[in-house]
């Protein structure tokens, strides 16, 4: 497929992008920072002329797409004022989504947030391993613009039958550069409480991205994409039994296995977590 990317220039728009290319797809690169090079184009995604003119076409680059992944966004709350954040990433999924309606595009894959679940569970989660079943949960601005993006895409995917928009609530993007820093976390499973120790593999991040875009079931759905096991070499079990003593477990837990549930990425895109930091 002859794909953009925005955000292709961030931790995972980096990956993504070499993975995409590395299966075949063609991807024209999109983002506000970056330097020049082939397939890479300088976009401000809060410009709605510029949005849609690049999804549109853009010179020798493309002259129409099969479908967008977007990863363009502040990537985390406090990084700039809440005010900024909401007003970028609210509008740049807008800019994005609604511009791929308007170049026929059918296939929108874009990254939501583990946020939504109710990060940073200062409040205990519903019961674990937590899923997509229970309303979101945001505790922050940027959470909050996570919330109202999958809003945007379920009420727009109503408006055309053959439209398929997923998103991705990616859990904390992770490379093989970061896991020699896993060893802190052993000694203090408290720093990692506040998403239930969970993390994705870049790579990982990018084969469920390429499932979305060859599924592409019409209407819309939000998924959990994670690793298949947590960041501890606790058991899960006891984790949960220390620090969330009130919560239902709704299953027997595998010695690491994940608190953030990946069945339903599992079921419907067929995504199998590849990489873990043990190895």
């Amino acid at each position: 497929m002859r794909l953009a990317l925005t955000g292709s220039n961030g931790k995972l728009g980096t990956v993504v992008e070499r993975e995409l290319r590395a299966a075949g797809h063609d991807v024209v690169a999109l983002d506000v920072v970056g330097e020049r090079r082939d397939g890479f184009t300088r976009i401000d995604l809060t410009d709605s002329g510029s949005v849609f003119d690049a999804l549109s076409g853009i010179d020798e680059r493309h002259r129409g797409l099969d479908g967008v992944v977007h990863l363009g966004a502040v990537p985390a709350p406090g990084l700039e004022t809440d005010v900024a954040t909401f007003r970028n990433n609210m509008l740049a999924t807008f800019n994005v989504i609604h511009g791929a309606r308007k170049a026929g595009i059918r296939r929108v894959v874009f990254a939501s947030s583990e946020t939504v679940l109710g990060l940073p569970f200062d409040l205990d989660p519903p019961y674990a391993p937590v899923d997509e079943q229970y309303d979101t949960r945001p505790e922050s601005i940027y959470s909050l613009t996570k919330h109202l993006e999958e809003e945007l895409a379920r009420k727009v995917a109503r408006w055309d039958a053959d439209l398929s928009i997923t998103a991705l609530r990616f859990s904390n993007v992770m490379t093989p550069d970061d896991y020699a820093g896993f060893a802190a976390f052993q000694s203090d499973p408290a720093s990692r409480k506040w998403n239930l120790w969970g993390y994705i593999d870049a790579r990982d991040g990018a084969q469920a991205i390429m499932r979305a875009l060859d599924a592409a079931v019409p209407g819309f759905d939000r998924f959990i994409i994670a690793a298949a096991d947590t960041v501890m070499e606790r058991s899960s079990a006891s984790l949960m039994a220390e620090y969330f003593p009130s919560v239902e477990l709704r299953r027997e837990l595998g010695e690491h296995e994940t608190l953030l549930s990946i069945d339903h990425a599992r079921e419907v895109l067929g995504y199998a977590p590849q990489h873990s930091w043990r190895g």
